[in-house]
């Protein structure tokens, strides 16, 4: 019996293809965990937002059936990053050209670190364009938390996150949904003032030379696959001999 599942933020809907049941789970569901403990609406679609939960019927030919939620092993993750290895390359922003050297900036985090893109020459820089109230940005942090962790030992890969927002709000953010890059506060000014940038999330990924090698705008299925890609790409590019 298969089973198939997609996940739009507030509904999914799981079609069982054998039995011709639609099993649609939306605010009406009842959504409980193992234990049997029923999550509220808000809690199971904010779990399901970060990308590390799966839904399973208890019934699977039950129209009305129940759902349990579970976390996704790593074993799971992995295998459904290397399903998504195959898809396409994310439409280009309209916003920077690929192999245009990237207008440099220089400004602190909000841990009081300063960058400059002159001075992380040598360096592979990921950049995000986001702001808190933007919920593709939001629903794309735990993939690239786990971007950051791959290639967190790994001094030659910067990740800084441009954000529109004071830094007392992103503090805020944070304390339920962290956020692994280096955040750049108050920020419009490189994202709009530089790039002219006016739709959210962007992500653009230089590389040594502060040469544009990839850029995309908005979360698209393989937008996290393709940055993580692109990272492999340039690392190996240097290891050429």
């Amino acid at each position: 019996m298969k089973l198939f599942f997609s996940f739009v933020f507030s509904f999914a809907v799981i079609v069982n293809l054998s039995a011709q049941i639609r099993l649609t789970v939306n605010d009406k569901s009842i959504i409980k965990d193992s234990s049997g403990m029923v999550y509220p609406y808000a809690i199971w679609v904010k779990l399901m937002q970060t990308n590390q939960y799966g839904l399973k019927p208890v019934n699977a030919k039950d129209a009305k059936t129940e759902f349990i939620i579970y976390k996704l092993s790593e074993k799971e993750l992995t295998r459904r990053d290397s399903l998504k290895s195959n898809l396409p390359k994310p439409t280009e922003s309209r916003f920077f050209r690929t192999g245009d050297k990237i207008h440099p900036f220089k400004d602190k985090d909000i841990d009081g670190n300063k960058f400059s893109i002159k001075d992380l020459k040598g360096k592979i820089v990921v950049l995000n364009f986001w702001f808190v109230g933007c919920p593709p940005c939001k629903a794309e942090i735990p993939d690239l938390n786990r971007v950051v962790d791959k290639y967190k030992d790994n001094a030659d890969v910067v990740f800084i996150a441009i954000a529109l927002d004071e830094e007392y709000a992103i503090r805020e953010f944070m304390k339920t949904t962290p956020f692994k890059y280096h955040i750049i506060d108050n920020g419009r000014y490189i994202a709009s003032g530089n790039y002219g940038i006016t739709s959210y999330p962007t992500h653009v990924i230089i590389d040594k030379e502060g040469t544009i090698r990839f850029h995309t705008t908005g979360l698209g299925p393989g937008t996290v696959t393709w940055i993580n890609k692109t990272i492999e790409s340039l690392l190996k590019e240097e290891n050429k001999p």
